[in-house]
């Protein structure tokens, strides 16, 4: 064995969010673990790519009373919030209703804190996974600080790929000062001027963030947002309220019958005096229930059709946030365009692009001073843009589920390798566990689903302790 092995009984590939909320949940029903250790390469577990934002202004989109890490215990970050000084250097975060929308990075300090407060029965490997292989009783772990680690289970808690921009984009500015590729790297948005016209190729929740990074950094150009369809993302009702409805009993079997019945409850519900909020909101508390009820074909076909409306209406934007894009809307720096890139030719500095209108087929060129590109994660590339996944697909441990979501698993967590055959000591947290899951974007989804992995997890050291304890004793 390497002399830096870590022979333990659970690692957990990914400290972001997901994992932390494995590990957290793990310990709380197991709590004579010994150890647990964490492969992640950040300085901080809990964090991951969301929460690590360093931009002040990327905040949280859901109040703060619905942010936690244990759903027995709802407003839980809200009173570490309240209790921690934290909203006395922001005052923009408290609402005039009492509501809280903090920066994301307090989110992940509240997140690592709870975390660091396990003690060092959580071990941090601040690495990357390299590759995974299968041995006797589990798994080698390879990690890139050239340490390794022996464990009885394993859960990949592996995150999103950064957004895929379009090709011929990437092909015409590649080397241009003023392309950003990856929204996610907020630095590049300071080589943007504050006169330069902007384009951003996508409208969900990424484009109003970078919207309120270039306020921030004093832009005070036109900024142009395209998308096909032209969908803005929602902000959040004037008022708290109930989720409405029922999509559970009885789910709907094809999604012309879901449309049907959601929109009835919407005009059931305004009758009511309540908004669409309360019944989106339903329906996303009951993903799960809907999304194991459709056939895959219907799945697809919702895919297809009404995913984009589904996510502007269901991930909302901050107050804050909003305020900044009506602002800009009313002043005419902002324009949202339901249109598609026709050509992109760069002239110098210059970027000249063809746009094509969604609805007359009109076609426009115009100049652009930079481009952005927010068209989301990229979750078709999820094995091929990471390594670890690439190999365990290669070696026949995993494969991606068959709407290419993300990763192929049964509905309690277990990776399904080529064979199709579960594995029992191989669980997937996370987003990309929702082709089979469902609903697993937003971070109320994710701890529910984190709370059963750890479940089925505290189930499988169980049963290894009944046969063989020796094996899951932590050393070295």
């Amino acid at each position: 064995m390497n002399t830096s092995a870590h022979q333990v009984p659970v690692a957990i590939v990914g400290g972001g969010f997901s994992g932390a909320a494995v590990a957290w949940h793990l310990f709380r029903l197991r709590p004579d673990l010994e150890r647990v250790v964490v492969i992640e390469p950040r300085a901080e577990l809990g964090r991951g790519l969301a929460y690590s934002a360093a931009d002040p202004s990327h905040r949280i989109n859901v109040p703060a009373v619905r942010m936690t890490l244990m759903p027995d215990q709802p407003e839980h970050f809200n009173a570490w919030l309240e209790a921690s000084g934290r909203l006395d250097g922001d005052p923009a975060a408290r609402m005039p209703d009492g509501r809280n929308f903090p920066a994301r990075a307090v989110f992940g300090e509240y997140v690592h804190r709870m975390l660091t407060s396990l003690g060092p029965r959580l071990q941090h490997v601040r690495a990357a996974a390299q590759d995974i292989e299968p041995v006797e009783g589990g798994y080698r772990i390879i990690c890139s600080d050239g340490s390794e680690v022996l464990a009885r289970i394993v859960v990949l808690a592996v995150a999103h790929v950064a957004p895929s921009p379009p090709s011929l984009v990437d092909r015409a500015l590649a080397g241009h000062p003023r392309y950003v590729r990856d929204p996610w790297a907020t630095d590049r948005l300071e080589t943007i001027r504050p006169e330069d016209r902007v384009l951003i190729v996508g409208m969900g929740l990424t484009m109003a963030d970078i919207v309120a990074s270039l306020d921030r950094l004093g832009h005070k150009g036109e900024i142009v947002a395209i998308s096909r369809r032209g969908l803005r993302s929602r902000g959040h009702p004037a008022e708290a309220h109930e989720p409405y409805g029922d999509f559970a009993t009885e789910p709907a079997q094809t999604v012309r019958e879901l449309v049907r019945r959601v929109r009835e409850t919407v005009r059931a519900a305004a009758r009511e005096g309540k908004s669409w909020h309360c019944v989106l909101d339903q329906v996303r508390l009951q993903g799960s229930a809907i999304w194991r009820a459709l056939p895959l074909a219907e799945r697809a076909r919702l895919l297809r059709h009404l995913r984009p409306f589904w996510d502007v209406h269901r991930f909302r934007i901050a107050p804050q946030v909003e305020q900044g894009l009506d602002r800009r809307l009313a002043e005419g720096r902002l324009s949202l365009r339901a249109a598609s890139l026709k050509t992109v030719e760069r002239k110098g500095e210059t970027i000249e692009v063809t746009l094509r209108s969604r609805r007359g087929a009109r076609v426009d060129t115009e100049r652009f001073d930079a481009v952005v590109v927010a068209t989301g994660p990229a979750h078709g590339r999820v094995f091929a843009e990471t390594p670890v996944l690439a190999l365990l697909e290669a070696a026949g441990l995993a494969r991606p589920d068959p709407l290419r979501l993300g990763i192929d698993v049964t509905g309690d967590g277990h990776a399904i390798g080529a064979d199709g055959v579960a594995r029992t000591n191989l669980f997937v947290a996370g987003p990309l566990a929702r082709g089979t899951v469902g609903e697993l974007m937003g971070l109320p989804d994710v701890t529910n689903y984190a709370i059963r992995v750890a479940g089925g997890v505290a189930t499988q050291l169980d049963a290894r302790i009944a046969r063989k304890p020796d094996l899951v004793q932590a050393s070295g």
